[in-house]
């Protein structure tokens, strides 16, 4: 099985006790850091400064209920149909334009502060002092200055710039320089003995920036989301001061509204008289040409004109049939009366209207039938007839004079009654024409009136309405306390923030240290990866001046992990032993340093106490270690044959005559007896040496004749030493060290054994740090303890 198929079964298991055991481990620093989080919290609490939360209450008018005087205008749809949104107005009430105001109303770009021991507080109703600011407000309103003052008498005062600088002694209402022009101070004699000898700082900040500062410390919410009312609440030290601030940012709020509805009204009613006289004028123009169009035109009702004209046009054009009739008539009269040459009767009753023709005519007719008459009886020289004739020429010729009188009289007639009818027609026809160019007119002139007339009402009700402008929100709950209790600082919260930060300081460190952490610890860290591969145990982390070799009848930490090693190396050899007893032990690691030496040492120390016969091997024959192990005054050399004393392990491989005894050193180490082969010298081809035969010779003996053979070889991942000789081990026991081995490379042996390289692999972790030891943290054996110092995990 892989190391990556094991770190996927061990990431599925979820060991609860396990990770509460890596936290408990450090319970010392969780204690530490919480117990300094609530220190701190309570110096925080002691010395924060209370606020208090002040709220009031308002509700935005909407413009069609408010009584506007904008609503005289929506008739003009230039503001009609629009509603007023709470968001925007919660927008405008917390602009930094209307917080200027404030600043500037209440003068709170000015502080005064009374200095304490720890803290200050600051002085808002009747402060002792009161500045005075002689430069001009453009400069005050950018300056950024603080100075100090110790009142020193009723009259006298010392100031300075600098809190540990020298003061100079002033006396109340003289001018005194500073960097933003001069300044007067002047006494507040009711307040001032309370703060004799006592430092005040006065902090003049730009109003700009205190504006800002008082801005977002402002909370404007809607009490409900289609609700019109509106909640302004803030936090601050002194609970006066945030009353007048919210009195006198709803004032400005209105203020401001109502002077832009002013605004507003003004500039409509300037449009209304520039559109009064402009449209007064065109009214002017519009009768001018209604005048001048009657007088032109002669006219001054045309559709009363025009009935007139009508009824006389239809009186005269019967005059002039009646006056043509009469000519027709005179006419052929008088052209009967010249064509008659003989005495025939005229005709009479023909409607001619002279009596003189009708009377002339009838005694014409008379003489002319008189005639006839006489000339039955008599002939025309009768003197009778003669007669007759005579008076019938005479009636003749005055007839011919009558009736060409009457023709030229009737002709006249005519023509003064056909001109007087044309100028009738003339008149009846252009009655349209004058009737229509008048109506434009008339139009022109009834509408340029209404306007002006509508002007002039809107012109009032604008005057009416400016005089009587309503706020734009109505004022529903004053600022008042919320509570008598500050909102901060929250000792409650505070506390449980403090408490779950000094948890969570050591919890994240150790967290993170874990996450990071890509080394071996302890056993079970170990067995966690390696869950095919037996771990013989642990061996514990032990001091500079700490004895490095057991003794038989140690009861320290040390030996007891060492029986345990020895207890599971019994077991796991007892279970592989086919041929042979099956004694021989490997001992290797990654790299140099991890404890290899050393535990093949102690293996074989601690197997020799149990009256085994033992051989411990130094086949690291590159970098040999194991003679500084005996170097000891308690170790004690026994007799060794004379021949090539100083042979070891390469001498053996090199040198065939020599023998395993010629090499072997029996040794009493601490009433331990155990045999030790040294690696001898560094010869300069070890992998060739170790190839030799005689490395299986050597092996074969002396696991005959001793019932453990423990062979320290090379590192695996340094050189390949020992993969050269692992055919001869029984078990190979690959040393980890604690702290210092990363899991990586506890990969590479698993590979080697799956590739069958090696055999009989199993582990020992060595260096385990104290509190890491055993499945708990600790064996609990109450041997060999030590003290370990409070700063340490």
């Amino acid at each position: 099985m892989s190391l990556n198929t094991q770190n996927s079964m061990s990431n599925n298991s979820f060991d609860f006790k396990e990770i509460l055991n890596t936290y408990t481990a450090y319970w010392k620093w969780f204690l530490f850091s919480v117990v300094f989080a609530l220190l701190l919290a309570y110096v925080n609490i002691r010395y924060a400064t209370p606020k208090f939360a002040v709220q009031t209450q308002i509700q935005i008018l909407d413009e069609k209920s408010s009584g506007s005087e904008l609503d005289m205008f929506r008739d003009l749809e230039v503001f009609g149909g629009q509603t007023t949104k709470v968001e925007d107005e919660i927008q405008i009430i917390n602009s930094r334009s209307n917080w200027v105001e404030v600043v500037k109303e209440l003068g709170l770009s000015t502080k005064i502060y009374v200095q304490g021991n720890i803290i200050e507080s600051e002085l808002y109703k009747n402060p002792p002092v009161k500045i005075n600011f002689i430069a001009p407000d453009s400069v005050i309103n950018r300056a950024n200055l603080n100075f100090f003052l110790t009142i020193s008498s009723s009259t006298t005062f010392g100031y300075t710039e600098q809190e540990d600088k020298p003061v100079k002694i002033y006396a109340f209402g003289k001018n005194i320089s500073t960097p933003i022009g001069d300044i007067v101070i002047t006494p507040n004699v009711a307040t001032l003995e309370n703060y004799r000898d006592k430092t005040l700082r006065v902090s003049i900040k730009p109003i700009d920036d205190t504006a800002q500062s008082y801005r977002g410390r402002l909370q404007v919410s809607s009490v409900d989301e289609y609700s019109n009312i509106l909640n302004i609440q803030m936090e601050d030290a002194i609970q006066e001061k945030a009353k007048d601030i919210l009195d006198a940012l709803v004032r400005v709020y209105n203020r401001n509204a109502i002077e832009d509805k002013q605004i507003i009204a003004d500039r409509t009613s300037n449009f209304i008289e520039e559109r009064i006289a402009n449209i007064a004028t065109r009214l002017s123009n519009v009768d001018q040409s209604a005048k001048d169009f009657k007088t032109e035109k002669g006219v001054t009702d045309i559709a009363s004109e025009a009935n007139i004209n009508l009824n006389v046009g239809v009186a005269n054009q019967q005059e002039l049939a009646n006056a043509r009739n009469q000519l027709n008539m005179a006419a052929s009269m008088q052209e009967i009366v010249q064509q008659q040459d003989g005495y025939e009767v005229l005709p009479t009753n023909i409607g001619l209207s002279d009596p003189t023709i009708a009377s002339t005519t009838d005694r014409y007719n008379q003489l002319v039938l008189e005639r006839k008459r006489l000339l039955k009886s008599s002939n025309e020289k009768n003197p009778v007839i003669v007669n007759l004739d005579q008076q019938i020429a005479g009636l003749k010729r005055s007839m011919q004079s009558s009736l060409s009188s009457t023709v030229n009289n009737l002709g006249m007639t005519v023509n003064s009654l056909s001109g007087q009818q044309a100028r009738f027609n003339s008149k009846i026809y252009s009655a349209p024409a004058n009737e229509k160019a008048l109506r434009d007119i008339t139009r022109k002139q009834q509408t340029t009136e209404s306007l002006y007339l509508y002007l002039l009402q809107k012109r009032e009700e604008s005057q009416i309405a400016v005089a009587s402008t309503s706020p734009k929100s109505k004022i529903i709950d004053k600022a008042y306390a919320v509570s008598k209790m500050p909102v901060s600082p929250k000792k409650n919260i505070i506390y449980l923030a403090s408490f779950i930060l000094g948890l969570f300081i050591p919890f994240s460190i150790i967290y993170v240290k874990d996450l990071l952490d890509n080394k071996i610890h302890n056993m079970h860290s170990l067995e966690k990866y390696v869950s095919d591969v037996p771990v013989l145990g642990e061996l514990p982390s032990i001091g500079k001046k700490d004895e490095k070799l057991v003794v038989k009848e140690d009861r320290s930490v040390l030996a007891e992990s060492l029986r345990i090693i020895r207890t599971n190396l019994d077991y796991i050899l007892k279970t592989k032993k086919k041929d042979g007893k099956g004694n021989v032990v490997y001992v290797t690691s990654s790299v140099p340093g991890e404890g290899k030496t050393f535990l093949s040492t102690n293996l074989a120390m601690i197997l020799a106490s149990t009256n085994k016969r033992v051989l411990l091997v130094g086949a690291d024959i590159r970098n040999p270690k194991l003679y500084s192990f005996f170097t000891s005054g308690d170790i004690d050399k026994m007799a060794k044959p004379s021949r090539n004393k100083d042979a070891g392990l390469t001498e053996y491989l090199y040198d065939n005559t020599l023998n395993v005894k010629d090499i072997v050193n029996p040794m009493l180490v601490h009433q331990n007896t155990i045999d030790v082969i040294y690696s001898g010298r560094i010869p300069p081809n070890p992998a060739e040496l170790l190839m030799s035969g005689r490395v299986e010779d050597l092996l074969t003996e002396v696991s005959k004749a001793y019932d453990y053979v423990i062979v320290d070889t090379a590192p695996l991942m340094v050189v390949t030493d020992t993969l050269l000789i692992s055919d001869y081990a029984d078990l190979l026991v690959y040393v980890t060290r604690a702290g210092v081995t990363e899991i990586s490379a506890v990969e590479f042996p698993l590979k080697l054994q799956q590739e069958g390289k090696i055999k009989g692999l199993s582990f020992v972790v060595n260096d385990v740090d104290a509190s890491n030891l055993g499945y708990g943290g600790k064996y609990g054996y109450g041997y060999g303890k030590t003290q370990k110092k409070w700063w340490k995990f």
